[in-house]
């Protein structure tokens, strides 16, 4: 009788900068176990994976944000060691992690955690990681796990496939005993994600490469890595990984995919126009309605602190804009004094800056209260209108990415002529019904403009910090 094959599955999920103030606690995650962690993924029940016996650890999940406090990071590692040593051997350990993790004092969070599971489980288990393309490979990460795969789309809409591919590609590799060899190129790139985006060249091109490279005899798969760049870390730069059973093919699949993305480093640009929070207004008056505006340098979608207050106040002097939304601002307070007023009441709160407290600071809002919700992601969260701007307030950090969020405070943004939303490139909802956009080069944690961030321990040289050297594109095995 065959012998039950028996994945582990749990991981620490977050994005983090550490250039911005806000600390990520345990209130910021959404932690799963036991059968509500099984239940995550609807590919357990396909063929292939049925005759696995899958055990659930635990799964701690937040919006990307600022460095983990140590103590909650210490906690999940400990939890999922403990539970890898009461579940008895297993042949292989499905990681759901995102890959640009920092946590206070740590240089290589997810370093660290594969270093703990690898002790916990010894050599022989196999290691399958699920990433964002936004994540970091360290060669202690790459050293430390036998398969890596990440997203191929950004905006990222194929999260779950990259998930189900790395459990197949897991237990196909358990299925034929024979353990992969990886391929890993580091390039020495750091770019923002709205520099990055799928939907536009070069890296729809780059992207489209992978299916094709996976395809080859001997691959497993093939894997791109951008990087994260809001963190001062040594790891943060684009890397390659491809794994196969073929050692020259793999080596020199990575090769070639590394080389192509190097060369096309020039190529990259943002993914909309930009400009100033007051550039981008002034252009308001003749673009097409609803006119978007990204306040990209406090999105909470790659780690900003989602309570600076710049934009905001670019928006309150401009009363002439017409009507008008600013989603949003983080402030569980001011929420708090303003939710049980009736609606329609005069009200005037101090908002914003609570966390990033980067000029101006906290703003007055003195206007009416005109809407009063909860939403799944934001907690209570309340719209004051200030003449014809709706300004809404959130009692969690949240990204307004869904056309729902907004229609939970009234307002549908078809009508609505201006929209500035704490955001990179627009998710596929907002970019869908944006008539135009503009991606505004604001202030804060997550700053699109690198060269005003202060790095000191990113690998130097990177493009576009530095430009003129030659790239020594090397590959490492395993």
């Amino acid at each position: 009788m065959q012998r039950t094959v028996r994945i582990a599955i749990g991981g620490i999920h977050i994005e983090s900068s550490t250039f911005s103030p806000h600390l990520s606690s345990f209130d910021d995650f959404e932690v799963t176990r036991g059968s509500s962690l099984l239940a995550r993924y609807d590919w357990l029940s396909e063929p292939w994976a049925a005759a696995v016996e899958w055990i659930p650890l635990v799964h701690a999940r937040a919006l990307p944000g600022g460095a983990v406090t140590p103590e909650a990071y210490s906690s999940w590692e400990a939890e999922i060691v403990a539970g890898l040593e009461a579940a008895g051997p297993v042949d292989g350990m499905l990681l759901d992690f995102h890959g640009a993790m920092s946590v206070v004092g740590r240089d290589d969070a997810e370093g660290d955690l594969v270093t703990a599971i690898r002790k916990a489980i010894g050599p022989e288990p196999l290691i399958s990681t699920a990433m964002d393309l936004h994540g970091n490979i360290s060669e202690v990460l790459f050293d430390g796990c036998d398969l890596l795969t990440c997203y191929r789309t950004a905006p990222h809409v194929d999260v779950w496939e990259t998930r189900a591919r790395a459990a197949r590609n897991l237990v196909d590799a358990l299925g034929s005993g024979e353990r992969p060899h990886k391929a890993l190129v580091h390039v020495p790139i750091l770019l923002p994600g709205e520099q990055t985006s799928t939907r536009e060249e070069p890296a729809r091109s780059l992207y489209a490469r992978v299916p094709e490279i996976e395809a080859r005899d001997g691959i497993i798969d093939a894997a791109i890595w951008i990087g994260f760049a809001w963190a001062d870390q040594a790891r943060c730069r684009g890397a390659v990984v491809v794994t196969g059973h073929d050692r020259d093919a793999t080596d020199a699949a990575a090769l070639s995919l590394a080389t192509s993305f190097w060369e096309a480093r020039d190529e990259f640009t943002f993914v909309a126009p930009t400009g100033t929070m007051d550039e981008c207004l002034d252009a308001s008056s003749g673009m097409r309605r609803p006119f978007f505006i990204s306040d990209s340098g406090d999105n909470p979608g790659a780690g900003g602190a989602d309570d600076t207050t710049y934009a905001l106040s670019r928006m309150l002097a401009r009363p002439d804009l017409g009507r008008a939304v600013f989603a949003s601002l983080f402030d569980p307070d001011a929420v708090a004094s303003v939710a049980h007023l009736p609606i329609g009441s005069p009200v005037r709160v101090s908002a914003g800056g609570g966390i990033d407290s980067r000029d101006p600071g906290p703003v007055t809002l003195d206007g009416v209260l005109e809407a009063v919700a909860d939403d799944p992601d934001g907690g209570r969260c309340v719209s004051i209108r200030v003449g014809e701007l709706s300004v809404f307030l959130t009692s969690r950090r949240m990204q307004y990415r869904l056309l729902s969020s907004y229609e939970r405070l009234g307002v549908d943004v078809r009508e609505v002529g201006v929209v500035t939303v704490k955001i990179g490139y627009l998710e596929p909802e907002l970019f869908d019904a944006a008539a135009d956009w503009m991606l505004a080069l604001t202030p804060g944690g997550v700053d699109q403009h690198l060269a005003r961030l202060p790095y000191e321990n990113v690998l130097r040289p990177v493009f576009p910090l530095d430009r003129d050297f030659t790239a020594e594109l090397t590959v490492v095995t395993g």
